[in-house]
């Protein structure tokens, strides 16, 4: 793969964000210059050894997620957190019996689990996690409570680094992609607590008889204003740098994934960095080590567009809510800030009062759990981890 190198990132406390890095070139060998980089097969499989991609899925067209699945690179260990139904039509039973037949295919090695399996609940509330629990005591529903139960398990699977893509992917060759982008950025890292988040190059959308070519997602487009807006607000200088505001393609060290919060529903991209910025700004903060390390959080524009299951337009009104939500409640955002969001989410007709943005559901970082005993307790009380490979 060839990429760009960032030729400009702004600094908010320790917290470094880079200009958009465009893909040039899908194959390449190893180069090194001031302005680009080749990473060579051998360079991107060295990471894939480390390295764990994490598919949350939830009653998703099952020949999406076969597609998705069968792109990932060979090297990486896959980690699938289902959160389909169980009843009338077993979704994650037909889930499970293509990761078996993937498995026997590829020999790649697979885990997966369902989110409601009651050894995760039981594991969380044995090591006090008990954040990321219903009032009922199971693991609430959300991507966000997902994308932390995909951490632990790579995690007990000995990754330095974790990926996440999405299941409802009409074009798997992209996810190939990503994956490399992953590999090849995070490998440059000059940190040990660093991110890269996806930009699509484009979202086709189909308008009458052919397709147009849409740069910019409806959702991605104002959260990322409103990010941008935030961080201007706070230093007195107008900025653009953040264009990744709800990447739900992205990837991080270990080391970082275990020290971010996370959020619940569709707030958890965005929520991710308000968090760091909330974090690392001014230095009042437990994480000492990051905070002297510092955080890089890479953005890479994508070569192949990204074409994705439509879900209509309340779930495009329940993202953007969820979205600006975040950034309206971070102790970042000025009232001026607050004012007009709440007067962008009236106008999109959302909601009609302040008192409707409600503040999102989070949960704390995962380095004090105890991942010895979490896994004790999963291991023996798991109703449906099936590991291949």
């Amino acid at each position: 793969m060839l990429i760009e190198l960032p030729k400009h990132s702004e600094v908010f406390g320790s917290v470094k964000i880079y200009e958009i890095q465009k893909v040039l070139k899908l194959e390449s060998g190893k180069i090194v210059s001031p302005l680009i980089r080749g990473f060579s097969r051998d360079e991107l499989e060295e990471i894939f050894s480390k390295m764990a991609i994490i598919i949350p899925v939830k009653d998703e067209r099952i020949h999406l997620f076969d597609g998705v699945i069968r792109s990932i690179p060979a090297g990486c260990k896959i980690v699938i957190i289902s959160n389909s139904r169980r009843i009338e039509q077993d979704m994650f039973k037909i889930e499970c019996d293509i990761v078996s037949n993937f498995h026997k295919v590829t020999g790649q090695n697979v885990t997966i689990v369902h989110q409601k399996d009651p050894g995760l609940s039981l594991a969380f509330q044995e090591v006090g996690y008990d954040a990321i629990l219903d009032k009922t005591g199971v693991v609430r529903d959300g991507k966000g409570e997902g994308m932390i139960v995909g951490i632990l398990l790579a995690k007990m699977l000995g990754c330095e680094y974790v990926g996440f893509v999405d299941a409802d992917n009409y074009i798997p060759c992209s996810v190939n992609e990503y994956v490399s982008i992953y590999a090849g950025v995070l490998s440059l890292a000059e940190t040990p607590y660093a991110m890269v988040r996806l930009h699509w190059r484009y979202k086709p959308k189909v308008m009458e008889d052919k397709l147009y070519f849409k740069k910019w997602g409806r959702v991605s487009e104002i959260t990322n204003r409103y990010l941008n807006m935030l961080l201007s607000m706070k230093t007195g200088f107008e900025t653009i740098i953040v264009r990744t505001g709800n990447a739900g393609e992205h990837a991080m060290t270990m080391k970082l994934a275990e020290i971010i919060s996370f959020s619940t529903g569709f707030s958890v991209e965005p929520y991710q960095i308000i968090y760091l910025l909330e974090e690392f700004w001014d230095g009042e903060t437990k994480f000492k080590e990051a905070l002297s390390s510092g955080i890089s959080i890479y953005q890479v524009e994508t070569m192949n567009p990204h074409v994705h299951e439509e879900k209509g337009d309340e779930h495009i009104r329940d993202m953007l809510l969820a979205s600006l939500s975040v950034i309206y409640h971070s102790k970042l955002a000025r009232e001026e800030l607050k004012v007009k969001i709440f007067e962008e989410l009236r106008d999109q007709e959302i909601v009609r009062s302040r008192r409707e943005i409600k503040k999102c559901i989070t949960m704390p970082p995962i380095c004090e759990i105890n991942i010895g005993k979490f896994r004790e307790v999963f291991e023996r009380y798991s109703e449906t981890l099936k590991t291949f490979g």
